[in-house]
């Protein structure tokens, strides 16, 4: 029996039952389709969730004046000195404690964690890149102002949303609903911590509004988050002037062998000219700061 047919029957049962309008059972007011969960989450309501992921930050950026950011990308597992320390404080005194049998494990754990000591300094660089570009920022009109946005996660996102704290600057966190790693740090400005289920969308949001991009060393989502940027760029789907900014020559150069690309005829030069390698906050500091002033004539903003 199809539903048509039930739902005959169950008018028939129901006029059956009574035969006038005060028997009848009272209907409740249906629910309205936006205030219905499990509506806005199903497959149907897909269109809903992905406007909204679309009007919802747009929203709050319109509210706090932000037309122009400076885009941070970076690894989620970069450690920051305290905390560096305080892992390896609890590895030893586990290993202090533990078991011979699980010795060798913690052991492993903590040469591991020896062998990205020298990470922690490009975390504590990127709070000082932030915090040099936040109070920049601050110094200039309204209109002309440029805020902090990372990917809201820890490790190089937190440290650049710290920089822009302790500069006393707004900043930004586009978070992602993932299993593993992504909470929203503690130093994002709290009307501006948004959480994003689409990639898409929440790249959408990386680009939109910015004016430069700092891409700090990082795994597979810092390297996604690159290439879309290089690509647009590259394929004048972004035209506006956009400094970008590879930091740590060495690492990137070691990570992605650009001159072979070049080489075998995947890259030219002018590809490679896209962006900058700086080493050290105030490299950066100066090339970004330097090319934005520049560029300072009101630029349209593209739609993507």
């Amino acid at each position: 029996m199809d539903k048509i047919e039930k739902l005959l029957e169950d008018n028939v049962k129901n006029a059956q039952k009574s035969h006038d309008s005060e028997n009848r059972v009272r209907v409740e007011r249906a629910q309205q389709a936006y205030n219905n969960p499990e509506f806005v989450n199903s497959p149907d309501g897909r269109i809903i969730r992905l406007i909204s992921e679309y009007l919802y930050p747009e929203r709050y950026l319109r509210k706090h004046e932000i037309t122009g950011t400076i885009v941070f990308f970076g690894s989620a597992r970069v450690l920051s000195e305290e905390a560096f320390l305080m892992k390896l404080g609890d590895l030893n005194d586990k290993l202090a404690s533990a078991k011979e049998k699980k010795r060798d494990d913690i052991g492993k754990k903590i040469n591991r964690l020896m062998s990205l000591r020298h990470l922690t300094d490009i975390y504590t660089e990127s709070v000082k890149l932030s915090e040099m570009l936040s109070n920049w920022s601050l110094t200039r009109p309204q209109d002309k102002n440029y805020f902090v946005m990372t990917g809201g996660g820890p490790g190089l996102m937190e440290a650049a949303n710290r920089g822009a704290y302790r500069a006393g600057a707004p900043s930004i966190g586009l978070n992602i609903s993932l299993p593993f790693e992504q909470q929203p740090n503690q130093y994002i400005s709290p009307d501006l911590n948004f959480e994003f289920h689409y990639f898409f969308m929440r790249k959408f949001w990386f680009i939109h509004k910015a004016k430069a991009i700092i891409i700090l060393p990082g795994g597979f989502g810092t390297l996604d988050e690159m290439m879309d940027i290089l690509t647009l760029v590259q394929t004048t789907k972004i035209t506006r002037p956009l400094p970008i900014v590879l930091y740590k020559k060495e690492f990137w150069q070691k990570t992605i062998n650009f001159d072979y690309l070049i080489e075998m005829g995947m890259l030219e030069q002018e590809d490679i000219d896209i962006f900058k390698f700086c080493d050290t906050p105030e490299e950066a500091f100066d090339y970004v700061t330097k090319f934005l002033e520049k560029c300072e004539a009101p630029q349209a903003q593209e739609e993507i």
